[in-house]
């Protein structure tokens, strides 16, 4: 008979393997056998049913307030736990029309494909509600990759206003406005621009969100408070948003991971840390969803470069080729509205290296994480601060995202 691992078990599936383990000892899974710590699970095992689900499987559900309709174009993608593997035919499989649209739009950019994610959120920007709130925020983020500095703008813009156009006052849905703030945040966070103003408290907003959606604005948080300088707040709310749930929203789970490792680069945690990408990689590699690795570069203090690098050669090319067109579109939009002067003109592996250096790292310290000699890092940091037109290192800090 042929047997999986709770890990595989769990992609398969579409939970945590933490759920899975605790079906295995509750021997719900038949079959299951306990060796050391691990489980072996028979291939061809099914899914246990969910028994709070058979109890009600005889009452039809209630039909759906207006407002859960209105919502259920927000980020479709994003907000489903489909199975690693299976993106592609989770977002074909919705019906035809806007929540459909939207899931493809969210596919296209997730996996490197800014002009696609482009062409399919342009039409979107004139539909109703939360397709328009998805479409302006894919659309925005594709733009600044594709180089379209005036109309990634403009749809920034919009998305930050999101929360005045819908406003509950105006007569319109708690959800609908929650899902009008929680685009509102994304836009400002992941920008590292400072958030509009009336944005409601988070205690307010999160539980009226999607699960899925609330898994990703407690990456926002999460982020905010990194750049804040609250690291251990910050992977706290990793940690928390991680053991809030025992179904995997694959999309979600791969940012949450990559701001642990931002947040255990920062407390100079590295082996944490790998651990986290390593999390992040094996949810996103199977839909090739890389596009978050991309954006998160030159935070993720050269753990691309230690650790996909030498195992994934050409993925990480490609990680890299979105590092650079999306990075180059981003500065463009925030070195401008925030008078920062985040670097533009090194390389990923010069900004990597001198991120570290920023943040107090030795050379010896760097090239033993990069896995190259402290020599090859000294040229690392002297062409960097060469091209900066500084003379020391401690000066590496304003440029940089540290």
């Amino acid at each position: 008979m042929e047997h999986i691992t709770a890990a595989e078990a769990a992609r398969r599936w579409g939970v945590s393997e933490r759920r899975v383990q605790r079906l295995c000892a509750e021997g719900r899974v038949p079959g299951a056998e306990r060796f050391g710590r691990a489980w072996r699970i028979p291939a061809a095992a099914p899914k246990p049913e969910d028994p709070r689900r058979a109890v009600g499987a005889a009452t039809p559900a209630p039909a759906p307030r207006p407002a859960t309709r209105a919502c259920a174009a927000l980020m479709p993608l994003m907000s489903s736990p489909f199975s690693p593997g299976r993106a592609r035919e989770y977002a074909a499989s919705l019906d035809p029309g806007p929540r459909r649209d939207v899931a493809l739009a969210e596919l296209a950019y997730f996996t490197g494909d800014a002009a696609g994610a482009a062409r399919l959120a342009r039409p979107l920007l004139q539909a109703k509600d939360a397709a328009r709130l998805s479409a302006c925020l894919i659309f925005s983020y594709a733009s600044l990759a594709l180089g379209r500095i005036n109309d990634a703008r403009a749809m920034l813009a919009r998305a930050r206003g999101a929360l005045g156009e819908y406003s509950v006052g105006e007569g319109l849905s708690p959800e609908l406005s929650a899902a009008a703030a929680f685009v509102a945040q994304a836009a400002s966070v992941l920008l590292h621009l400072p958030e509009p103003e009336g944005l409601p408290p988070a205690t307010d907003a999160l539980p009226l969100l999607p699960p899925g959606m609330r898994l990703f604005a407690c990456y926002v948080s999460a982020h905010r408070l990194y750049l804040d300088g609250a690291y251990e707040t910050s992977l706290g709310i990793v940690l928390g948003a991680q053991a809030m749930t025992d179904v995997t929203y694959p999309i979600p789970a791969v940012y949450l991971h990559l701001v642990a490792v931002m947040d255990l680069m920062a407390l100079r945690r590295p082996a944490e840390a790998q651990e986290h990408l390593l999390a992040a990689w094996d949810i996103a590699r199977p839909d090739g969803l890389i596009e978050p690795l991309g954006e998160h570069h030159g935070l993720l203090g050269g753990m691309l470069e230690a650790v996909i690098k030498p195992a994934w050669p050409d993925d990480f090319k490609r990680i890299i080729d979105i590092t650079y067109r999306f990075s180059a579109g981003w500065r463009r939009v925030h070195n401008p509205a925030t008078g920062d002067d985040v670097a533009d003109n090194l390389t990923t592996t010069e900004f990597a290296a001198s991120m570290l250096a920023a943040r107090g790292w030795t050379n010896q310290e760097i090239a033993e994480h990069l896995g190259v000699s402290a020599n090859t890092v000294k040229s690392y940091i002297s062409s960097s601060l060469s091209k900066l037109g500084i003379a020391r290192r401690k000066d590496l800090e304003r440029f940089m995202l540290a």
